[in-house]
């Protein structure tokens, strides 16, 4: 990620958010010179240090080596293209990009079967609890899934997070650009615009 101490947050809270309101990561690791990438689901676990649980689908674990060596894992919120037409005032302004993203980075520790059976109850429960008629991981199922994954813990030991909701601008240009993400036009875009109005009222 590019260096921007501008839109840089240190704070764990706001990774915390962000991971639980956007619970899909990007796993990344080098393996023999390559680099891997990997899609999963995310649960934040309670208490401290900042740790997510998750599985991923066998052979991954073989090719991201898990356990072995420190991987990063990419987590973004909502996101949208930004255009200087909505900027107030008359001086020229490039287009730009609102965003928020966190770079974590940990040695995942792999799970023994019957832990990485809870983590599929619990990610199955966590999305379900928001159905109406909600369906959730039978003890029979987890015991059919759960040999064909590998769940696995990972405390993250450091991160970088950046969260860029046109803080830099004045306040009759932020509420143009809130105004347009809500808007129905092509990119309105209202869960960036909530994501917006939460950044600027903490800055």
């Amino acid at each position: 990620m590019r260096h921007n101490p501008k839109y840089a947050v240190t704070d764990e809270a706001v990774v915390r958010t962000l991971i639980a309101e956007n619970p899909w990561g990007t796993i990344v690791s080098q393996r023999d010179g390559a680099l891997v990438a990997s899609h999963y689901p995310i649960l934040v676990e309670a208490g401290e240090p900042l740790t997510i649980v998750s599985h991923v689908g066998r052979p991954d674990e073989k090719v991201h080596a898990l356990g072995g060596h420190e991987v990063l894992l990419i987590v973004a919120g909502p996101h949208g293209y930004i255009s200087p037409s909505w900027y107030a005032g008359d001086t020229p302004t490039a287009p730009t990009w609102n965003f928020s993203v966190a770079h974590c980075y940990g040695v995942p520790e792999l799970l023994d079967l019957d832990e990485n059976k809870a983590v599929l109850a619990r990610l199955v429960a966590h999305f379900e609890d928001r159905v109406d008629d909600p369906a959730y991981l039978q003890p029979e199922v987890a015991d059919r899934l759960a040999p064909g994954t590998v769940g696995f813990r990972l405390r993250i030991t450091r991160f970088v997070c950046k969260v860029k909701m046109s803080q830099d601008q004045d306040e009759e240009t932020q509420r143009s650009v809130l105004t347009h993400l809500r808007g129905d036009g092509p990119y309105g875009n209202p869960a960036l615009a909530a994501d917006m109005e939460r950044a600027l009222r903490a800055s």
